[in-house]
């Protein structure tokens, strides 16, 4: 499993996943590009999950069609001290979504 990290998630974060093959958006060229061809690089490139904070990405892009999984976090804000906290919780799905599956973690 290839993990990407939007760039609306603070790159700091793929320290906490480091057991994890994950790179960002802006490690690899991709900053700027919307949402549409982002997930049509990703599929190019191998990746299967996009680790995400925007909460509209599944109501604007057909993520069955798209071929990949999306965990959206969901914290009061995207800054590190309000992700981090779900990063088990975010761990625990990685090994369980299926190709288009959206799941949101936090929230609560």
């Amino acid at each position: 499993m290839r993990i990407l990290l939007d760039e609306c998630v603070p790159r700091p974060i793929k320290r906490e996943l480091r057991d994890y093959d994950i790179r960002t958006v802006v490690e690899i060229g991709w900053s700027g590009k919307k949402n549409g061809e982002l997930l049509q690089l990703m599929v190019q490139e191998g990746f299967t999950i996009l680790l995400t904070t925007d909460q509209n990405l599944r109501y604007q892009q057909n993520l069955l069609q798209a071929g990949v999984a999306v965990v959206v976090l969901i914290a009061p804000s995207n800054r590190l001290p309000d992700l981090v906290p779900l990063i088990p919780d975010v761990c625990n799905v990685l090994n369980t979504l299926t190709l288009g599956e959206v799941v949101e973690v936090g929230g609560s």
